[in-house]
């Protein structure tokens, strides 16, 4: 229990948001959910900032099921807004990123919240992005006693924070979950002096001086070099109604929200390496999966095709898109349309899993930097970009392999680099 938040459950939560003068956000969360590990953070550092204007309440899902099945929250973690006892705004589940989060709270207090005072801070090192990139480009900046700060949009991680096993990471015994490793590399870039400043939405950038000027809501930082390292995100269905069924029958995780599929029927959406080792992974809970791949071929490693292939629970359609997805308040069917013959057809699903690529977070930086056609970071082999002084790693560069291995290799150059570069100056 919590001074800024309060922990209800099916006895007294229609209480609280019938008789609230304040609008409640509702978080409904489990304990064996990585999202949810790393979004309450999140949400109990918001509720003791905005706790005057807004009711926090927390929900323990398994708990409180028939709670969760009235409300049809189907997976963990998600987020409902009231106001006047009234649902109201868009839900958030899965991935919560402290933006989407913060928005909807500004749109539900219609911005009401005061503005504090902004901070100046000057660094050597400003490194945007606390993923497996930017917190090793930290230890290798801070270790050469630069004054190294790392700043993120949400909670240091990224999305390796959210994946439940990592079975190729090196020196890791097998197997570490997500969480683990990036808080290993958090402590290590905090002993070597790195400043870790996380919650910061970004305002405007300006990369023209020799101080390049990055403003977020609470702070103005001045830095002699920026690493980049924001990396990209999950791809969403390209169906008119996949914001209403996102956490209601569309998933972009397997590993957090397989289980709540149990003896289900779901289908996979993609063709690439995520496609199918999560197809893989969900036979433990799902009863059939079918996969829907666009081409007539899979691009991932023949071991794992041949696995999917001879599984008996798993079936594969070819040249086959999501036309549309069906429901009342969760997913029921789907629309396939096969993109060759031009056939439709309708068919009855419990579940979506989605994996058709990443989109880079490359939005405030697409009128300043050189991206390819795909919207990443074009730079040269030291992690250069076309302007003097800043750098890009991760899942954020052009490259052909995006791994944790490989996004902890960019940050290693990044932050050798920025360190000369700051040096020379």
């Amino acid at each position: 229990m919590s001074e800024f938040y309060t922990v209800c459950d099916s006895t007294n939560f229609e209480e609280i948001i019938s008789n609230s003068q304040i609008p409640v956000v509702a978080y409904f969360y489990a304990d064996d959910c990585l999202p949810c590990t790393k979004f309450s953070q999140l949400f109990e550092r918001t509720a003791a900032t905005l706790s005057e204007h807004l009711k926090f309440v927390k929900i323990f899902r398994p708990h409180n099921r028939q709670l969760a099945e009235k409300y049809s929250v189907k997976s963990s973690p998600t987020v409902i807004f009231f106001k006047d006892g009234k649902e109201v705004c868009s839900r958030l589940n899965g991935y919560i990123s402290f933006p989407e989060f913060k928005e909807s709270l500004e749109n539900i207090l219609e911005k009401k919240c005061d503005s504090k005072e902004k901070t100046i801070v000057h660094c050597d090192v400003l490194i945007i992005g606390a993923g497996p990139a930017g917190l090793t480009a930290a230890i290798y900046a801070a270790r050469s006693k630069l004054h190294t700060i790392v700043m993120d949009s949400s909670l240091p991680g990224g999305q390796v924070a959210s994946t439940y096993h990592i079975a190729n990471y090196p020196g890791t015994n097998g197997v570490i979950r997500g969480i683990d490793l990036m808080d290993n590399m958090k402590k290590q870039a905090m002993d070597f002096g790195a400043q870790i400043d996380d919650m910061q939405s970004i305002k405007s950038i300006d990369f023209t001086g020799d101080e390049k000027h990055v403003q977020t809501e609470a702070n103005d930082y001045y830095a002699k070099s920026v690493i980049i390292a924001t990396g990209a995100e999950p791809r969403k269905l390209p169906v008119e109604s996949e914001r209403e069924f996102r956490g209601r029958g569309i998933h972009y995780c397997a590993t957090c929200d397989g289980a709540l599929y149990t003896d289900a029927n779901v289908i996979v959406v993609g063709g690439g390496t995520s496609a199918v080792e999560e197809s893989l992974f969900l036979t433990r809970y799902a009863k059939s999966i079918t996969v829907v791949n666009r081409s007539t071929e899979f691009k991932a490693s023949r071991s794992s095709v041949d696995e999917l292939l001879k599984n008996p629970q798993i079936n594969v359609l070819w040249n086959t898109e999501v036309k549309e997805v069906l429901g009342q308040n969760f997913v029921q069917k789907v629309k396939l349309c096969n993109n060759k013959t031009g056939e439709s057809k309708e068919m009855d699903i419990d579940g979506i899993f989605v994996y058709i690529g990443m989109v880079p977070n490359t939005s405030l930086f697409k009128d300043v930097l050189n991206l390819s056609e795909y919207g990443y970071i074009i730079t040269d082999n030291n992690m250069a970009t076309n302007i003097p002084g800043v750098f890009a790693a991760g899942d954020i560069r052009d490259k052909e392999i995006r791994q944790i291995t490989t996004a902890v290799g960019d940050g290693t150059i990044a932050g050798i680099m920025a360190e000369r570069y700051v040096s020379q100056k």
